[in-house]
C-alpha cells in the first residue's frame, strides 16, 4: 500500500472500525491499570462500591465521547469489578423488539448489557427499553390487528451501559434514565506515552520514553490511535532499524505514512487546503466541503473535524465551517487582511 493512501485513511480506519483482536489484547484487565479518565474512573468506582455495600445492582451508566477513548474498555471493567457477565450489542443491530427481547432474556441478575452507539437506537425500540431500565420488565406486543396481545416478561435486575459518540442525538427520555453522563476527554501526551509504554511491554517491543512521546504527540489524544501507530512503528523498527523504538525511529516511521508532528494526516491537510483555497476560508457547508473532498460528510464530521477543532484549525458556525488563523499558518498562507469578526457579524459573539 502506498504511504499516501495509508496516511489518508489511517485515522478513519482506526477510529471507525470495530475493535480487533490486537486492540482487545491490549485492554487493561482492571481499573488500576486503566490510564487516564481519572474523574470518570473515580465516579464509577464510587458507584460500584456503593452498590456493593447495599447488595444492589449498579445503576445504569452512560459513557459519551469521541471514538477510541475507552468506552468499551470501561464497560468490560465495570462487569469485571461487579463480578458479572458482559453482554455486548450496538444500536444499529437492534432492529426490532424481538432483537431486544432476545438480548434481555439471556441476562442474569447483575449482568451488564453494553449498547454501543446507543444514539442510533430506533425510537420504537427505545419505547421498549424504558420499562426494562426502570421496572425491569419487557412488554412485547405479539401479532397485530384484532389478534394483537401484549406479553409482559419480568427481567432480572441488570446494568445498562450505553456508549455514544453523539450525546446530542440522544432523546431526552433516554438520556434522563441514565442520570449522570460520564464524558470521556482526550488524553494528554504524557498519559498516551504511559499507555504506549504499557502496550509495548505487552507486545515485547523495546521502547524509549522519547519514542513513546513522539508517537503520543501524533496520536490525536486517542489511545486506540496510539496503539495502532505503535504497531506500525514496531514494524518499521524491526525492518528499518534495530528493533528498538526511539525518537528518531518513531519520527521516520510516522513520516513515512505522512502523519506530521501535530498529528495531522493527508486528509486533514486536504480538508484545510480545500477550505482555504477553494472556499476562501469559509464559511462553507459540510455537504459542499464533502463533495469537494470526495469524502462522506459523516466521516468528515466524526473523524477529522473534532481533532481539527480541538487544535484550533477550524470552527463550526451556524453558517458553515471557517478556517482559523492557525490553519493558514499551517499551510504557510497569509490569512485574509479583513477582520473576520466584522465580515461575519454574529458568529464571534
Amino acid at each position: 500500500m502506498r504511504a499516501e493512501s495509508m496516511s489518508e485513511n489511517f485515522y478513519q480506519q482506526t477510529t471507525s472500525a470495530p475493535a480487533t483482536s490486537f486492540d482487545v489484547s491490549l485492554r487493561p484487565p482492571a481499573f488500576s491499570e486503566f490510564i487516564g479518565q481519572d474523574k470518570v474512573k473515580e465516579r464509577l468506582l464510587l458507584m460500584l462500591e456503593a452498590a456493593a455495600k447495599r447488595g444492589d445492582v449498579l445503576g445504569h451508566v452512560l459513557l459519551s465521547g469521541p471514538p477510541g477513548l475507552g468506552k468499551t474498555t470501561l464497560a468490560n471493567l465495570i462487569a469485571r469489578a461487579a463480578g458479572t457477565q458482559l453482554h455486548t450489542t450496538s444500536g444499529p443491530q437492534i432492529e426490532k423488539a424481538g432483537d431486544l427481547a432476545g438480548v434481555l432474556t439471556n441476562i442474569q441478575k447483575g449482568d451488564v448489557l453494553f449498547i454501543d452507539e446507543i444514539h442510533r437506537l430506533h425510537p420504537a425500540i427505545e419505547e421498549y427499553l424504558y420499562p426494562a431500565m426502570e421496572d425491569y420488565r419487557l412488554d412485547i406486543i405479539i401479532d397485530s390487528g384484532p389478534s394483537a396481545r401484549s406479553i409482559q416478561i419480568n427481567l432480572p435486575r441488570f446494568t445498562l451501559v450505553g456508549a455514544t459518540t453523539r450525546s446530542g442525538m440522544l432523546t431526552a427520555p433516554l438520556r434522563s434514565r441514565f442520570g449522570l453522563v460520564n464524558r470521556l476527554d482526550y488524553y494528554t501526551h504524557e498519559q498516551l506515552a504511559d499507555i504506549i509504554e504499557r502496550s509495548a511491554g505487552l507486545l515485547d517491543v523495546p521502547i524509549h520514553r522519547d519514542g513513546a512521546m513522539e508517537v503520543a504527540s501524533r496520536s490525536r489524544g486517542t489511545p486506540r490511535v496510539a496503539n495502532a501507530l505503535l504497531r506500525w512503528v514496531r514494524d518499521f523498527a524491526e525492518v528499518r532499524g534495530s528493533g528498538t523504538v526511539d525518537q528518531p525511529v518513531a519520527d521516520a516511521a510516522l513520516a513515512m505514512i505522512e502523519i506530521d508532528a501535530q498529528g495531522l494526516d493527508e486528509m486533514d491537510k486536504r480538508l484545510l487546503e480545500v477550505l482555504i483555497h477553494k472556499f476562501g476560508g469559509g464559511p462553507v457547508g459540510l455537504n459542499s466541503l464533502a463533495v469537494a473532498l470526495g469524502e462522506d460528510p459523516a466521516t468528515i464530521e466524526e473523524v477529522h473535524e473534532p481533532f481539527l477543532i480541538m487544535q484550533g484549525y477550524l470552527m463550526r458556525t451556524p453558517r458553515g465551517r471557517i478556517a482559523l488563523p492557525q490553519a493558514y499558518a499551517k499551510l504557510g498562507v497569509s490569512a485574509p487582511p479583513t477582520n473576520r469578526a466584522d465580515s461575519l457579524p454574529g458568529l464571534f459573539q
